[in-house]
């Protein structure tokens, strides 16, 4: 199997802003956009009646703190807005300060002490704050804590996610890196996936694709069994030891990460072996519901149009083990559609609107949930219809002799 080999002084295929994008000693936002986003902030503020923001996060999770300052969460961070004033941001450990002073280049950044909640309501008590909203996974004892100081507390989480769905054109520049990253350690797994190797492998394969262009791994889930006598259907959120013999299939998601904005494809390889029939029929009719629901994808587009254009997996006897379409970039965000026979909840009441970036991934498995596929990549909605991001191959790829 022949595959191309990169531009060694432009291995990622991007075009030359976005290489400069990538070669910056800290990549950052322009001030027009970070402006963008805190009118953005400032309006649903006044809409909520709030007087000031906290923006939580902590173990790396909390996206709104990167959206609103620059900083990536790390131990725990807290960020304090406030429409027309310089935010100030709390951050844990100590030894993090000096490089989140480097990245909030806009921020008053300080240790959150102690106790970051109880540094973060010394901060609202000097400002004088009153209504105070609320975004992020803020754990219940701050919560208490907040509450029994602040007779108005409004969770704006909801609204947070409002603004998150429609990319603005800086953030797609970001996506497409993020795709591009992605993508590279897709082929690196084409490339150097053979027997022997184990689940572990196939983890240091791809992040070794990414990581010398600043990637970081978002997700990178893996899946193998045997064709013969299939007895996995998804990838396994962590890899285990197993090693892969001839025969074998193997699924994969990856989201290779620049900056909190990640790409996400997913792709599906038969191992020293053609694909038996079973797994060739579970790849047409992915691939067949793929292109069925891109081609219903529009601005104005309906969760239920999604639904009813995947159908065919239901007619061909097989269901699906996942979701079959999500937002993405910066969270896992609405809509987030099952198939017919696997829903995922009560439809959104929400039409898909351009700007926004969803994963199509319709992965086909059996009934009896013993065997399945992994297809899919993240989108961008047009006014039209859809652009990919991503360049990786799509099909059913056979590996080795």
């Amino acid at each position: 199997m022949a595959i191309q080999t990169p531009d060694k002084n432009n291995p990622l295929n991007l075009d030359p802003a976005l290489l400069s994008l990538i070669e910056q000693e800290y990549p950052a936002f322009s001030i027009t956009e970070m402006q963008r986003r805190r009118a953005a902030l400032a309006a649903v503020m006044a809409e909520m009646n709030v007087d000031h923001v906290l923006v939580y996060g902590a173990n790396r999770n909390g996206s709104g703190i990167q959206w609103v300052t620059g900083w990536p969460v790390t131990a725990e961070a807290a960020v304090i807005f406030a429409a027309g004033e310089t935010d100030s941001l709390f951050v844990q450990h100590y030894n993090h300060v000096p490089l989140a002073r480097r990245l909030a280049r806009q921020t008053n950044v300080s240790w959150g002490g102690e106790s970051t909640i109880q540094s973060v309501i010394k901060e609202l008590e000097q400002r004088r704050a009153r209504r105070v909203g609320i975004i992020g996974p803020l754990p219940f004892s701050h919560y208490k804590i907040l509450l029994a100081k602040f007779a108005v507390l409004t969770d704006l989480n909801a609204t947070y996610v409002r603004l998150r769905l429609v990319k603005s054109p800086e953030e797609i520049v970001w996506l497409r890196i993020g795709a591009a990253l992605s993508d590279r350690a897709v082929a690196a797994l084409r490339q150097e996936l053979r027997t022997g190797l184990t689940e572990r492998d196939l983890a240091d394969i791809v992040e070794r694709a990414y990581v010398p262009f600043g990637g970081t791994n978002h997700i990178h889930y893996f899946g193998v069994t045997t064709m013969q006598q299939p007895a996995c259907c998804v990838p396994a959120q962590f890899p285990s030891t197993r090693r892969i013999g001839s025969g074998d299939v193997v699924f994969t998601e990856i989201s290779a990460s620049f900056w909190d904005y990640p790409g996400q494809v997913l792709r599906t390889f038969t191992v020293a072996q053609d694909p038996t029939p079973l797994y060739r029929d579970l790849h047409a009719v992915a691939e067949a519901a793929f292109d069925a629901i891109v081609a219903v994808l529009r601005d104005g587009a309906t969760p239920a149009e999604v639904i009813e254009a995947a159908s065919m997996i239901e007619q061909a006897g097989f269901t699906t083990c996942d979701d079959l379409l999500h937002g993405f970039g910066g969270g896992y965000f609405p809509p987030v559609l099952g198939s017919r026979s696997r829903p995922s909840g009560r439809l959104p009441d929400m039409t898909i609107k351009a700007g926004m970036t969803v994963v199509v991934q319709p992965n086909v498995v059996t009934q009896d949930g013993r065997a399945g596929v992994q297809l899919g990549e993240l989108l961008l909605i047009t006014d039209s219809g859809i652009e990919r991001l991503h360049s990786a191959p799509r099909g059913l790829f056979r590996i080795g002799s």
